[in-house]
């Protein structure tokens, strides 16, 4: 008896051969062409034609076929080229940082003022005189920089707070361990943690083991050097400082 899959004359031809000849109508049934079908059982085209002429692909096993080497080109393509771009990130940095080396006690201090500056408490105009230094940050190579500019301004350690500010979902206590670890302080001289509240309807991307909250660095009676800071960045920017009238 002939399989209703079967073209009439089957037997005269798969007869030698029937676990190809089976496995030729499986790969047609998933979508593939003649040619493919000849190269995979290692026929010819026309023994490949012979056993699936009977059986026309279907247009939308096809059209799957077709999306999924699509996808795999592009993720082979996108793979080299993440490849390529990684290597020449890593060799971009690290020619940046062999050209930087060490910074000097001068530059330093530019530096330091600029990235307080930009990321520190600053006076606002309605209230002039608030001339606190507080820092805060995520980034641990902004907040180390950080550090290494109070130490080229001579601010003592103890003179340093520490405090972490983080959301309620995360582990606030492997945060302070953790920030403690990279600045080189005792977790029990950190101020009291910071929790923010967890809003359902917003979609943070800072989750995770490694979000790790910010890190705040007050410095106490930090006024004068506050005032140096101010003056540098407008040495910097060639901004006269204002006169006594």
């Amino acid at each position: 008896m002939v399989a209703d899959d079967e073209p009439p004359d089957a037997p005269t031809y798969r007869g030698r051969k029937p676990e190809l000849y089976a496995e030729a109508l499986a790969l047609r049934r998933s979508g593939s062409p003649v040619g493919e079908i000849a190269e995979r059982l290692r026929v010819s085209k026309s023994t490949a034609y012979l056993w699936t002429r009977h059986l026309p692909l279907d247009p939308e096993v096809v059209s799957r076929r077709r999306r999924a080497a699509q996808r795999t080109r592009s993720d082979a393509q996108w793979s080299a080229h993440r490849a390529a771009r990684d290597a020449a990130r890593a060799e971009g940095v690290a020619a940046a940082a062999g050209w930087v080396r060490q910074l000097g006690r001068r530059e330093l201090l530019l530096v330091g003022a600029a990235i307080y500056w930009c990321e520190g408490g600053k006076a606002k105009p309605w209230r002039p005189h608030d001339c606190r230094i507080t820092f805060v940050n995520s980034d641990p190579l902004l907040v180390g920089l950080f550090l290494r500019f109070l130490d080229a301004v001579e601010v003592p350690p103890d003179d340093r707070r520490f405090r972490v500010s983080i959301h309620e979902t995360a582990d606030a206590a492997a945060a302070v361990r953790w920030w403690a670890a990279r600045v080189g302080v005792p977790a029990e001289r950190f101020q009291r943690t910071t929790i923010k509240r967890h809003r359902p309807t917003t979609s943070r991307k800072n989750v995770g083991g490694g979000y790790r909250g910010c890190l705040t660095v007050y410095v106490v009676g930090g006024s004068r050097l506050y005032w140096r800071i101010e003056g540098i960045m407008k040495g910097m920017s060639n901004e006269d400082p204002p006169l006594d009238r």
